[in-house]
């Protein structure tokens, strides 16, 4: 099929004209960045301020009560979804480490939502796993080791509502997904994730050129 190829490549100023023109980052989200910046290379393990206010946006669009995180870091993303939940949501943060989580801590209590965040260290599919089987969700992010992307799926589709969704984080990969000098593990492991995905009955999806990627998937409602 011929497909009309719309799109635009970012530079810096562009960049700044959409930053300029989407909802400003907050005192604590500010607050939130500079901290991170003090961790060196590894903030760019934060998601990207206007995928921070989309993600705000799609949880409160969809009314959403009940959310999981595969992948918390300093708690940026965390806190755009907690602050689209109502006052009776709950997200289920998972992550590995106390240190990192430590400043997230801080952030969502600065934010007024550390009560709709329920944060969970250890492996996230051991938390998955312990959860109740009743236990399921209208919103699930996944943005942690890719080499378990397609493990953390699966585990999670089942979990989620028909109809909800599910986020896949950094799913262009720096732009290495199409580069075939890029042989590395995680550069597979992205691969192998997004052609799981679009090849998934269960569910259709959307790759949005967000920051460095970011899909969109909805778990389709039996016989759908």
């Amino acid at each position: 099929m011929s497909v009309y190829r719309k799109y635009l490549s970012l530079n810096d100023t562009l960049y700044d004209y959409v930053l300029a023109h989407t909802a400003e980052p907050d005192a604590v989200q500010r607050q939130l960045v500079a901290r991170t910046d003090d961790l060196g290379d590894r903030r760019r393990m934060q998601i990207s301020h206007p995928q921070a206010v989309f993600m705000t946006f799609l949880t409160r669009s969809m009314g959403v009560r009940r959310a999981v995180e595969i992948g918390t870091f300093t708690g940026y993303s965390a806190l755009a979804i907690a602050r689209g939940l109502g006052p009776e949501g709950r997200l289920v943060a998972c992550d590995v480490s106390e240190e990192w989580t430590a400043i997230a801590r801080q952030a969502w209590k600065a934010a007024g939502v550390e009560d709709r965040i329920d944060l969970r260290i250890g492996p996230a599919l051991e938390t998955l796993a312990a959860l109740p089987d009743t236990a399921t969700f209208d919103l699930a992010f996944i943005d942690a080791d890719k080499e378990s992307y397609i493990e953390y799926y699966e585990s999670l589709l089942p979990r989620v509502r028909p109809n909800g969704l599910i986020l896949a984080d950094n799913t262009l990969w720096e732009g290495k997904v199409t580069d075939p000098s890029a042989g590395d593990e995680a550069t597979r492991a992205v691969r192998a994730f997004n052609e799981h995905v679009a090849a998934d009955p269960r569910t259709e999806c959307v790759l949005l050129s967000i920051a460095d990627g970011l899909t969109l998937i909805r778990r389709r409602p039996e016989g759908a």
